[in-house]
């Protein structure tokens, strides 16, 4: 009786501790984040009240002056990060769909390795490998094609539409898609294998196609993964820094063409932090750090609400 007693007390005693080690370790994380947020804030603050909100809607950048805004910065942002998805998107899912589906079993490990290693690529080879190498045959190859095709149509031709120099903003969204296509692909891979068998098998015994199987079967029962995947390859293109430096231009312009140098968050703050002098410069980096902070927490959050919404369009539905 007393050894089981001792028993329960030991189990009770490391309970409670593996308990508060994880309470511990959550709050912790948390503590860390109001800390970021914190230490953005007061650095920012010269920045915030001398600018205001003029700050998020000027395209001036002018150290000399001490004129700073960041809209530039927020374009080139959210344009590269769009371009990365839009290209990521529908190449992981094809991806994935192959793997999963159609790819012979011997060779599925195989390419889910390959695919995997160019996850572990240093970011800074991805911006040597496309200012060396794929920017001169983008300028020679592509850029000119762009031009005589999309450039003269006359709702989306001013995006295309400019001097084939091989660097700017739509050459870092491309770069950025094959950076973030192999975290999204992973991901779908992964969770495109946990649907039951027995779920796909019925669908194809009903005569439904491959397709039809992957988009009202497989990706309704995996819409969490899939959404969590684009999230984690989305807050890799908004915060890559040294490969969008190398090929983005880093030019602090506003334009309309995708062709043309732009500049990024991240790209802004890696190249002219060190160089940053007096108080209001070195404040306005940091203004642009927490404004790239609570960009990716909006994006976060609406990601968010829209798995919530599908929940109760599912259960309206049931």
């Amino acid at each position: 009786m007393t050894a089981n007693v001792q028993k329960h007390l030991t189990q009770r005693a490391l309970d409670w501790l593996f308990r508060n080690l994880t309470r511990v370790a959550t709050f912790a994380v948390l503590a860390l984040l109001a800390a970021i947020i914190v230490s953005l804030i007061q650095g920012s603050m010269p920045s915030i009240k001398a600018f205001g909100l003029n700050f998020l809607v000027s395209a001036n950048w002018d150290p000399v002056t001490e004129e700073f805004g960041a809209l530039v910065p927020i374009a080139g942002t959210v344009a590269t990060s769009v371009i990365a998805l839009a290209i990521a998107i529908p190449v992981s899912f094809g991806i994935a769909l192959f793997l999963t589906e159609l790819s012979p079993v011997w060779l599925r490990r195989p390419l889910g390795i390959a695919i995997e290693l160019l996850a572990g690529i240093p970011s800074i080879i991805y911006g040597m490998w496309g200012l060396f190498v794929f920017a001169p045959l983008f300028a020679d190859h592509v850029q000119p094609w762009i031009n005589d095709t999309l450039g003269n149509t006359a709702i989306i031709g001013p995006f295309f539409s400019g001097p084939p120099m091989g660097i700017g903003v739509l050459t870092a969204g491309i770069i950025l898609s094959i950076m973030v296509i192999p975290f999204i692909a992973s991901v779908m891979r992964d969770v495109f294998s946990v649907v039951p068998t027995m779920l796909k098998e019925s669908a194809y015994g009903l005569g439904a196609t491959t397709w039809e199987v992957m988009w009202k079967v497989v990706l309704p029962y995996t819409k969490v993964g899939v959404v969590g995947g684009i999230m984690l390859g989305l807050g890799r293109a908004l915060g890559e820094t040294m490969a969008v430096t190398f090929v983005i231009g880093n030019a602090h312009e506003l334009t309309k063409s995708l062709m043309m140098p732009g500049n990024s968050i991240a790209s802004a703050l890696a190249n002219e932090f060190t160089e940053a002098v007096g108080e209001l410069y070195t404040s306005s980096l940091l203004e642009l750090g927490l404004i790239l902070f609570f960009i990716t927490f909006i994006v976060l959050s609406l990601a968010r609400f829209m798995l919530y919404r599908l929940g109760q369009r599912e259960g309206r539905s049931a």
